[in-house]
């Protein structure tokens, strides 16, 4: 519960004092074209992994940090930037970089614990229900069944 209260703080802070905010998402697919969500344990639904940028990271290397520390996820390809997309339904000038990894490991997958409740891999016709309208939108413009957006909701 602290944890949660420190967490909505900040993210005011950084809203009221931050001229943009910036996050990088990773779209991983395995073998058979499932696709890697995440349930955090701080916010509804199933998310693809990823996180804010931070001070002196690049999108790149934070989607590569955010894989690793939320999935065990080793990028071993170069990540693709699939979309860069505007969120600010969620926060004033906040922007997303969607990535994909074509080339990856997971040698290990990581158990839960205070901010990821549960990961798994889903085929794009049996998401969980509760995943979030974006990343259905993603994979519907992935799947070339969508124009490209650049409007994250």
């Amino acid at each position: 519960m602290m944890q949660k209260l420190v967490s909505k703080s900040l993210q005011r802070y950084w809203r009221l004092t931050r001229g943009l905010t910036m996050g990088a998402q990773g779209m991983i697919f395995d073998n058979d074209g499932k696709v890697l969500l995440i349930r955090h344990t701080y916010r509804p639904g199933w998310h693809f992994p990823g996180g804010g940028v931070e001070k002196n990271e690049t999108a790149e290397t934070t989607v590569r940090r955010e894989l690793e520390e939320e999935a065990g996820i080793i990028c071993k390809s170069q990540p693709a930037l699939f979309g860069l997309y505007a969120n600010f339904r969620s926060f004033p000038s906040d922007h997303i970089a969607l990535y994909t990894c074509s080339v990856w490991e997971q040698p290990r997958v990581p158990e839960p614990n205070r901010e990821i409740a549960e990961q798994g891999f889903f085929p794009r016709d049996a998401l969980p229900d509760n995943t979030i309208a974006a990343v259905r939108l993603r994979l519907e413009e992935h799947a070339g069944e969508r124009s490209p957006s650049t409007d994250w909701s």
